[in-house]
C-alpha cells in the first residue's frame, strides 16, 4: 500500500476525520480549543503593542519597559491555560494516548484563512508537548514543517504603505509618510527634520536624486517601539536598487517629536535588530508579512532572529530548530567543545559550520550555585533591557542530537559533567535542558590575537559594554574577559550570567585605608565585607595584569575602578533616571551634523 496504512487504519482515520462521528467531533473540538487559546494570546500580544504606542505618546518610559518585560510571560501563560482547559474538558489521560494526528488535521483546516497561521502552529506544538508525555510525542503529531504557507499572506490594509516621489516629489512624500503614522504628539520642527533626512539621503547616494519611473518608498504600517524610541522602518527603491532605512523618532523634554537620525543600509538595520537588544513592540496583523519585508532589508539575518526581535521568541525558536535540522541534513562536521576557558557552571559546545553555541548547566559546578538559580539568572536577562550588550538565548527542552555527530571528547564531557541532563539510545543523545545563543569570539582570545589598533578598539568596546549595562541597572558581577565575546560587527557582548545582579542591590565601597602596617601585610582583609559589597578598585587586580591592556583601560575607562562612578550611577537609577543608550553612534545623530546638512 502506497501510504503504508492498513485498510482498518485508513477506515479509522476516515472515521476520526468525519465531524459527525464521536471521534471526529472530539478532534475538531480539541483543535478549536487550542486555536481559541492562541487567538487569545495574540490578541493580548497586539494589545500590548498598542499600549506601547500610547505609553510612548505619554513619554511614560518606565511603563514601556514594564510592557516589554511582561509580554515575555504571555505565551507560557496562554499555553498553560489551553492545556488546563483541554484536560478539564476532554481528559488529559485519554488524550495522551489518543490520535493527535487527527487533531492536527482538524487544526490545519481551521487555519485556512487565519492571519497568523505559523504562530498558531507553534502554539499547537507547545500545547501538544505539554499534554503528551515524551513517550507518546512524535513528529507526526506536531508541525515540524509549516502546514500552511505564508509566502503571499498579507493584511487588509497591507503591511506597508507605498509613496511615489516621482509623482508627488520627495518633500511631499516624506511629509505624508509621517502624517500617516498618526502620532498624537506635535513635532518640534518637521520641515527641518525632513530637510535633514533628504540631506542624509543625498550624502549617502552622491549621485543626483532623480526619481526614476519605478521610484518608491515603502514603510511598514506601524512603528517599532523600544525604550524611548519609535522607529520607522522602510526601503527606498529607485531604478531597480533597494536601500533599507530606519528613522528613530524621539521626544524632547516637552514631549515634542523629532527625527534623531536616519540609518541607511543593511548593516545599520542589522545592528538595530541585533540579538543582544530588547525586543521591539510592534502591532502586526500579519507578522509573516513584516518578517518578509524585514528579510528584504536584511537578507542574511535568519527568520528565527527576526521573529524573535519582533517579540515572537517562541516562533523564533521554532524557526531556529527547523534551520538546525536543515543544516544537519546538509553538513557532516561534528559538534565539539567550544574554544575558550571552560566555565565553572556552564558547559558550552558548538557546530563549527553553524554560527551558534549550545550551553548546558553542569551537574558538577560551584556548590553555592544551584541549577534553579542559574535558570533564574538567564530569565532575568531575558526579560530585562539588554541594551545591545547582553546575549539573548533560546531555551529548549528534550533536544535530540545524532550521536554520530558528537565529537568523542564532547560526548565524554557531557557524560561526566551533566549525566542528569542526558538520555541516550543507540542513535541519539537527548539533552533535557539547554540554552542556544549566537557564537562570538571570547574576548580573552580576541585580545591575545589582536594587533594594537584592534586591542584598543576592543578595550574601548569592553568598557562601553559595562557602562551601558550599568545604565540599564545591571552589574555584570564577573567582569573577566572570558565572559565577554566579540561579535562579527566588532561589538563586545556579555554572555555569562552566573553573577549578574541589579545595580540597586549592590553596595559599592572604597577599600578603607589600613590601620597599621600589619593590616597591609595580612592575608585577610582588615575590613568587614558584606554579601553585597563590591570594591571597584579591586577590578584592576584581575583585569589589568597585561601592561598593554592596563594602559588602554586607564586611558579610556579609569573611572570604572572608582567606587564614586558606581555610586553615582546607582543614585541615578534609584531616582528613576533612564539613561539613553542609542543603537547607533552618537556622531550619527542629526544634532551632531553641520547646520548645512
Amino acid at each position: 500500500m502506497a501510504d503504508g496504512l492498513t485498510p482498518a487504519r485508513r477506515a479509522a482515520d476516515r472515521l476520526v476525520d468525519d465531524p459527525n462521528s464521536a471521534e471526529g467531533s472530539e478532534a475538531a473540538a480539541v483543535a478549536q480549543s487550542i486555536l481559541i487559546g492562541f487567538d487569545r494570546h495574540y490578541a493580548l500580544f497586539r494589545y500590548n503593542a498598542q499600549q506601547a504606542k500610547a505609553r510612548y505618546e505619554a513619554a511614560d518610559w518606565h511603563a514601556i519597559r514594564d510592557l516589554a518585560s511582561e509580554r515575555i510571560e504571555f505565551y507560557d501563560a496562554r499555553v498553560s491555560e489551553a492545556v488546563e482547559r483541554i484536560g478539564r474538558e476532554f481528559g488529559a489521560a485519554r488524550l495522551a494516548t489518543g490520535n493527535w494526528q487527527q487533531v492536527k488535521r482538524q487544526y490545519v483546516s481551521l487555519l485556512a484563512e487565519h492571519r497568523q497561521p505559523e504562530l498558531a502552529e507553534t502554539f499547537f506544538n507547545s500545547v501538544c508537548a505539554k499534554v503528551l508525555h515524551r513517550t507518546y510525542f512524535h513528529n507526526n503529531f506536531i508541525f515540524v514543517r509549516p502546514g500552511v504557507a505564508t509566502d503571499y499572506l498579507d493584511g487588509k490594509p497591507p503591511s506597508y504603505r507605498a509613496y511615489y516621489p516621482a509623482q508627488a516629489g520627495y518633500e511631499r512624500s516624506l511629509r505624508n509618510m509621517f502624517i500617516d503614522l498618526g502620532l498624537a504628539c506635535p513635532f518640534v520642527d518637521i520641515e527641518r527634520d525632513l530637510a535633514r533626512v533628504l540631506a542624509a539621503l543625498r550624502a549617502h547616494m552622491p549621485e543626483a536624486l532623480e526619481a526614476a519611473i519605478d521610484c518608491q518608498v515603502h514603510v511598514l504600517r506601524t512603528l517599532f517601539f523600544r525604550n524611548k524610541g519609535a522607529y520607522l522602518i522602510g526601503r527606498y527603491l529607485n531604478d531597480g536598487e533597494l536601500l533599507p532605512f530606519a528613522i528613530p523618532i524621539l521626544q524632547d523634554a516637552r514631549r515634542r517629536l523629532y527625527l534623531d537620525t536616519v540609518l541607511f543600509g543593511t548593516e545599520r538595520l542589522e545592528t538595530l535588530f541585533n540579538f543582544s537588544r530588547a525586543y521591539f513592540m510592534v502591532d502586526m496583523e500579519v507578522p509573516s508579512a513584516y518578517v518578509r519585508f524585514l528579510k528584504s532589508l536584511m537578507p542574511t539575518k535568519p527568520e528565527s532572529e527576526i521573529y524573535t526581535m519582533l517579540g515572537l521568541h517562541k516562533q523564533g525558536k521554532t524557526a531556529f530548530y527547523r534551520d538546525l535540522l536543515a543544516h544537519l541534513n546538509h553538513s557532516d562536521d561534528r559538534f565539539v567543545i567550544a574554544p575558550g576557558i571552560k566555565g565553572l557552571v556552564m558547559g558550552v559546545f558548538t557546530l563549527p559550520s553553524f554560527p551558534y553555541v549550545f550551553k548546558i548547566i553542569k551537574d558538577t559546578r560551584r556548590k553555592d550555585v544551584s541549577r534553579e538559580f542559574v535558570k533564574k539568572q538567564y530569565q532575568l536577562v531575558k526579560v530585562h533591557d539588554r541594551v545591545g550588550r547582553m546575549a539573548d538565548t533560546w531555551e529548549y527542552s528534550d533536544v535530540p542530537f545524532p550521536k554520530a555527530r558528537l565529537d568523542a571528547a564532547l560526548l565524554k564531557e557531557l557524560r561526566e559533567t551533566a549525566p542528569s541532563l542526558i538520555e541516550e539510545d543507540e542513535t541519539n543523545i537527548v539533552i533535557r535542558h539547554l540554552y542556544i545563543e549566537r557564537r562570538m569570539i571570547p574576548l580573552n582570545i580576541f585580545l591575545e590575537q589582536a594587533d594594537d589598533a584592534q586591542r584598543e578598539r576592543a578595550i574601548m568596546e569592553y568598557g562601553d559594554a559595562i557602562r551601558q549595562m550599568v545604565a540599564a541597572n545591571i552589574f555584570p558581577g564577573d567582569m573577566l574577559y572570558k565572559n565577554f565575546g566579540m561579535t562579527r560587527q566588532g561589538r563586545v557582548v556579555f554572555y555569562d550570567y552566573d553573577e549578574v545582579a541589579y545595580m540597586t542591590d549592590c553596595n559599592f565601597r572604597r577599600i578603607p585605608p589600613p590601620r597599621t602596617p600589619e593590616d597591609e601585610m595580612a592575608s585577610e582583609p582588615w575590613y568587614t565585607v558584606g554579601p553585597t559589597d563590591v570594591f571597584p578598585e579591586e577590578f584592576g587586580t584581575f583585569l589589568l595584569g597585561d601592561p598593554r591592556i592596563r594602559a588602554l583601560f586607564m586611558k579610556h575607562h579609569a573611572e570604572l575602578l572608582d567606587a564614586a562612578f558606581w555610586q553615582k550611577k546607582q543614585a541615578g537609577i534609584r531616582a528613576g533616571l533612564l539613561e539613553d543608550v542609542f543603537p547607533y553612534p552618537e556622531s550619527m545623530r542629526f544634532h551632531h551634523q553641520p547646520t548645512s546638512a
